[in-house]
């Protein structure tokens, strides 16, 4: 197979241009340059390699305003689809995606972690020719995709190999990765990361996690555990946090933490839950909305520290915890605009809509990128998946 040349903006760039193609259709080298910040020359070579690939076709010709006409670019229909899965505590959710980036199929099934095992069940259930790879979000540190060893403190997981065993299970290609790092690599292909190369996800809900993208391609640290903001220290004493640690910024603003301070300020009862808490916020409860605004404060002066360390063009917030936005933003807002340095004070912060389909369409990018990834990132996992692109079926 031809090999890949590596991109300025990072691996991610070949697989943007495949969702360009996908979501917008045939579309000209000039066009896919300018949406996607790139240099023509740059578009040229990727194409180049991508064509080689059967991955895009040329189609036919459009007038342009001066020179030879300019020839569309579409995608080639068999060239096959990922799976991506979001692990919980208590369930797995499941998606089929194409390279264009659409949901076929979406499923959730109820899990058990103390049954690792039962997650190659799962998967097995939409496995068909068609699939390239499998790809898989968790919520912890992951030593690296290929490899797949997670520990994951919510699931009560050490050192599980969780890559290895799904490979044995299922006989595809599999990556693994934390879980809100898919949802950067999904935002690289699909959304607000197609204009920018340096962005921050953050997402909020049971916990709190950040992923890093730098030039294009994610960065996950020495061990994986990049951006794990939730473990950041607010205090010396304060709650526990699950990670075992006291006063992490998760242990406040999490959901766990959101409904210990709405007990602690009677907003709802010993067994109330969270979505009483944001019923009374709605209907205009002052204690409950200054809740949510205290969490604001909280996660705005956590995240201008990021700010100031990784200097990103935008953040993107999502998550569970983004229904309630309206009542975070007036405490988030004001602190992080506060705290930034006058430079930075106009950094663009973008709420995305929530739904549990995007941590497992996030899953199926780690696959949708894979096939360009000039820095090695998923190892052999990676050419693996090359190789199926490369078959007439598209996978086995």
């Amino acid at each position: 197979m031809a090999s890949v040349s590596p991109s300025p903006r990072g691996d991610l760039v070949p697989a943007g241009i495949l969702g360009l193609l996908g979501t917008q259709g045939p579309t000209a080298r000039a066009d896919i340059a300018r949406s996607l910040g790139l240099s023509p020359a740059t578009i040229t070579q990727v194409i180049k390699d991508m064509l080689a690939r059967g991955l895009v076709e040329e189609l036919a010709s459009v007038p342009s305003r001066g020179g030879r006409p300019a020839r569309l670019l579409g995608l080639v229909a068999r060239t096959g689809a990922a799976i991506g899965a979001k692990v919980t505590a208590d369930h797995v959710a499941l998606v089929t995606v194409e390279l264009d980036g659409s949901v076929r199929t979406s499923t959730v099934h109820p899990f058990d972690p103390r049954d690792p095992a039962s997650v190659g069940d799962i998967l097995a259930t939409v496995l068909d020719d068609s699939v390239l790879g499998v790809g898989v979000g968790v919520p912890g540190s992951v030593d690296a995709q290929a490899s797949g060893i997670v520990d994951a403190p919510t699931l009560g997981w050490h050192d599980m190999k969780l890559g290895q065993r799904l490979r044995d299970r299922l006989g595809v290609p599999v990556l693994v990765d934390n879980d809100v790092n898919t949802l950067a690599a999904a935002e690289r292909l699909y959304g607000v990361g197609r204009e920018h190369s340096s962005y921050l996800v953050v997402t909020i809900g049971r916990g709190v996690g950040c992923g890093i993208v730098i030039d294009g391609a994610i960065y996950r640290g020495a061990a994986g555990g990049a951006g794990e903001i939730g473990h950041i220290p607010l205090t010396d004493d304060g709650p526990r946090c699950g990670c075992g640690a006291v006063g992490c910024l998760e242990a406040y603003i999490g959901s766990t933490g959101l409904l210990s301070a709405a007990r602690a300020s009677g907003v709802v009862g010993p067994r109330g839950r969270l979505s009483t808490l944001l019923k009374a916020a709605r209907d205009g409860d002052q204690a409950a909305r200054e809740v949510y605004a205290q969490a604001g404060r909280l996660l705005g002066r956590t995240l201008a520290g990021v700010v100031h360390t990784v200097d990103p063009e935008v953040v993107v917030l999502m998550g569970e915890g983004v229904d309630a936005w309206e009542f975070w933003q007036p405490g988030f807002e004001a602190t992080l605009r506060k705290r930034l340095l006058p430079a930075r004070r106009e950094l663009p912060v973008v709420v995305e809509p929530w739904s549990e389909d995007q941590w497992a369409r996030g899953a199926a990018s780690l696959v949708l990128v894979s096939p360009f990834d000039s820095a090695g990132t998923g190892g052999e996992q990676s050419r693996m998946v090359r190789d199926r692109l490369g078959s007439p079926s598209g996978g086995a």
